[in-house]
């Protein structure tokens, strides 16, 4: 994990700071960037949500698929918790705790644009992330490669529905034109487009696309930070009116990660899978594509939506939740590998 990404708790939370600053400052600027839209899409930031998410695509093997079969057990897991579990878990904690018992302390006309924010975020399986969860508790690669581009495969097809199915249970309408088209501009078309900059790149020669994959990434998070300052500039009077808010969003978050992780975990330990297919199979069932989920959230509910500041709470946790998950589950791998009638490795062996 580069220093950056290490310390994007940091980075973000300057960014809520500038982006609160600079809307008291700058109103009018910030409206102009909100105005200019194009079928409901916000041009500076598609622009700035392809900056950040077409380089982590192009880190995605699709013709890893063909290693389904390896690793079954956890992959059947992981997909069992992202997209059975994971959507609706988040759903009932939204509804409970932003729906019900935080109810009096939230703004009321944004309640259920919160909710639907915390859906978005959860119903996106997280993508190049994973690749550092996975390296830090020692996962197995091919694995991780496979589950992140089967879960991008899915995404494809099943975002849109199942989106739409828990806005709809939620009693919130939902927009599906512009769901269908958030789907098109933020999943397909930058899919499309990571992989035909790959080939071309591998065709280049083998050190062509780590070279070009380390310039773009600082690009890429660059373009996540500027996406946040816009989106604070929008809600930075709101915020300062009740800055309780960030708070309670994310425990409903806090708790799913968690709980998700934990599922996947102990699943994979019943299976029977090893701790190396085990550890980023957690860590891919907890986390979000919160690229994704902010993109969705701002063209479906706009810049000033509870929606969209839902999502941000989502990149605000995420790196010192995750590493938490990967401490237990460092931790804990003595306990997962002890097997009855079988002895308990020394520390630092591998089995």
């Amino acid at each position: 994990m580069s220093l950056f990404e290490r310390y994007l708790t940091l980075w973000v939370a300057l960014c809520i700071l500038a982006g609160i600053v600079l809307g008291h400052l700058m109103p009018g600027f910030f409206q102009a960037i909100g105005a200019l839209e194009l079928a409901k899409v916000n041009l500076p930031v598609a622009v700035l949500i392809w900056l950040m998410i077409v380089p982590m695509l192009m880190r995605i093997d699709f013709a890893a698929l063909g290693g389904v079969a390896a690793h079954w057990r956890g992959i059947g897991v992981t997909l069992f918790v992202n997209w059975a579990v994971k959507p609706f878990t988040m759903a009932a904690l939204a509804w409970l705790f932003i729906g019900h018992l935080s109810r009096g302390y939230l703004p009321a006309d944004q309640i259920d644009s919160y909710i639907a924010g915390l859906i978005i975020l959860a119903a996106a399986p997280c993508t190049a992330m994973v690749f550092v969860w996975s390296n830090l508790t020692r996962g197995e690669p091919h694995f991780t490669l496979t589950q992140v581009a089967l879960n991008d495969s899915i995404m494809i097809v099943a975002f849109a529905p199942i989106v739409g199915l828990l806005l709809g249970l939620s009693a919130i309408t939902v927009p599906w034109n512009t769901l269908v088209l958030s789907v098109l501009l933020y999943i397909v078309v930058p899919v499309a487009a990571a992989q035909i900059l790959r080939r071309h790149l591998i065709h280049k020669g083998a050190d062509a696309l780590p070279a070009v994959l380390r310039r773009l990434q600082p690009l890429s998070l660059c373009a996540l930070l500027a996406t946040l300052v816009l989106l604070f500039g929008f809600q930075g009077e709101q915020i300062l009116a009740q800055p309780l808010v960030i708070a309670l969003l994310a425990v409903p978050i806090l708790i799913q990660v968690y709980a998700n992780a934990g599922i996947a975990y102990l699943l994979n330990r019943l299976a029977g899978e090893q701790h190396c297919v085990a550890g980023p199979s957690a860590l891919i069932g907890a986390s979000n594509f919160f690229e994704l989920a902010v993109a969705a959230a701002i063209s479906l509910f706009g810049f000033n939506s509870g929606a969209a500041l839902a999502t941000v709470v989502g990149v605000l946790i995420e790196v010192p939740v995750m590493l938490s998950v990967v401490r237990i589950v460092n931790a804990s791998r003595p306990w997962y590998e002890r097997r009855a009638g079988k002895p308990e490795l020394a520390p630092g062996l591998e089995r």
